[in-house]
């Protein structure tokens, strides 16, 4: 049985994880970490981690940018693998955990969703081919509560799509002052938010008198919540290093 440590235990996340996990024979919470024991819980929950005593083996943090050097330091101080599924990091917090993944392996994904994952890798290739001929947008959709924008898959698609392209493009996020027509050398990235939208990325390559349009649609959290529970299986007495996805998928 792997323990497991929930950071941002009384978010939305944190809940759907903790339910899924009860459903597990190999998984499940034995202590969670917020800001404040708000809820009723079946396990011990800390407000300060240094008060944690309870044995982990692994620790999922679905949080806050804000909680990343506690989460952290407390990970490299009892040497557990951490599966980072918070959005938002700043870059310079990206690179505190990729000096922290030389120490202790440290799981790392935009986004939790093996379907997003498809979508990265289509999403690549199509680029590759229709490179000159099509320009690009990215359209995401967020439920009314998400704080950050774009989202960080929104980003990864962008960077995915770049990688693949042998001239790189400028990300642009907002038009109403361009008072210009569309360059060739552009990503087009915009975020709505509204009501309860799970997640919602929509890829379009719009070429003349043609458009391909490649979508993932979230249906529920559970499908963040089944991802990040396999990424801590997966990182269970890996050595350190930092792991995605892709990583993930590769060893299924």
């Amino acid at each position: 049985m792997i323990n497991i440590l929930m950071s941002g235990c009384n978010g939305k996340m944190g809940q759907v994880i903790s339910r899924l996990a009860e459903q597990s024979d190999e998984l499940r919470i034995s202590a969670g970490y917020d800001i404040q024991d708000s809820k009723k819980n079946p396990y011990p929950v800390f407000t300060d981690l240094k008060n944690c005593d309870a044995k982990l083996d692994a620790i999922i943090d679905f949080s806050n940018p804000a909680a990343l050097d506690s989460i952290l330091d407390f990970a490299l101080s009892k040497k557990i693998p951490l599966v980072m599924a918070t959005t938002g990091l700043s870059q310079a917090q990206v690179k505190k955990l990729e000096v922290s993944a030389k120490e202790i392996p440290i799981f790392f994904s935009a986004n939790m969703s093996l379907g997003i994952n498809l979508l990265l890798d289509l999403v690549k290739k199509a680029a590759k081919v229709l490179e000159g001929n099509f320009d690009i947008e990215i359209v995401e959709k967020h439920h009314n509560q998400k704080l950050d924008a774009p989202s960080g898959t929104a980003l990864a698609i962008a960077d995915n799509i770049n990688s693949a392209l042998e001239k790189k493009q400028e990300y642009i996020y907002d038009r109403h002052s361009r008072r210009k027509k569309r360059s060739k050398t552009e990503i087009g990235i915009h975020a709505v938010r509204g009501g309860t939208i799970v997640g919602d990325h929509s890829v379009i390559f719009a070429g003349n008198d043609e458009i391909i349009e490649i979508n993932h649609m979230a249906m529920s959290k559970d499908i963040f919540g089944s991802g990040a529970l396999r990424a801590a299986k997966f990182i269970y007495n890996k050595k350190p290093g930092l792991y995605n996805m892709n990583d993930l998928i590769a060893s299924e």
